[in-house]
């Protein structure tokens, strides 16, 4: 195998729909939601740069992708979406891609908080690692767009009962602030 990790761009678009359809099948075998995503929307990051993507140049095979979005005057920032095609999982490669879609967002928007809620395991350690920490929701971005995207989860009962305090999923945030001190502090 022979897998590049690169930002995406228009050259990707038609990767779109089975990106989509991949996304949705993870969300049923989980039994928990990954925002749902219409292919023109995951064009619409390619196009604009703010989104990630692994392909097998072997076989012309998308392997990965991962998308950032906005939120909060750029105060906020979500990788979004991140999702390893079945075939290319259990090779680390959903760690790569974080990693990548991490530096991408740190270089575009290096003062935003960098954030994600999940359910999986393996992303709370990636992102862990990277220097994230578990919060409440209440520090994560307020905008009420972000939350709309949690209406296709099967927990989205939860959520919205607890005033979007608290659900099954964890939020996680990596403060570029509060590490900067941490670094400071430990030199």
């Amino acid at each position: 195998m022979d897998i590049h990790i690169s930002i995406a761009g228009a050259d990707h678009f038609s990767y779109a729909r089975e990106i989509c359809d991949i996304m949705e099948e993870a969300a049923k075998q989980r039994g928990t939601g990954i925002a749902k995503r219409a292919p023109e929307y995951i064009q619409n990051k390619m196009e604009q740069g703010k989104a990630v993507i692994a392909t097998d140049h072997d076989n012309g095979q998308f392997a990965g992708f991962c998308y950032i979005e906005n939120w909060g005057h750029d105060r906020y920032i979500a990788n979004s979406g991140l999702i390893v095609h079945p075939h290319y999982r259990k090779l680390g490669l959903a760690r790569k891609i974080k990693k990548r879609i991490f530096e991408l967002s740190h270089s575009t928007y290096p003062e935003a908080k960098i954030f994600g809620i999940t359910t999986s395991m393996a992303v709370m350690k990636i992102n862990s690692d990277m220097g994230y920490k578990p919060v409440t929701f209440s520090e994560l971005t307020q905008d009420k767009e972000f939350w709309k995207g949690c209406q296709s989860c099967p927990n989205y009962d939860i959520l919205t009962s607890e005033d979007r305090k608290g659900c099954l999923c964890t939020g996680m945030l990596y403060d570029p602030n509060k590490e900067e001190d941490s670094q400071s502090r430990r030199s």
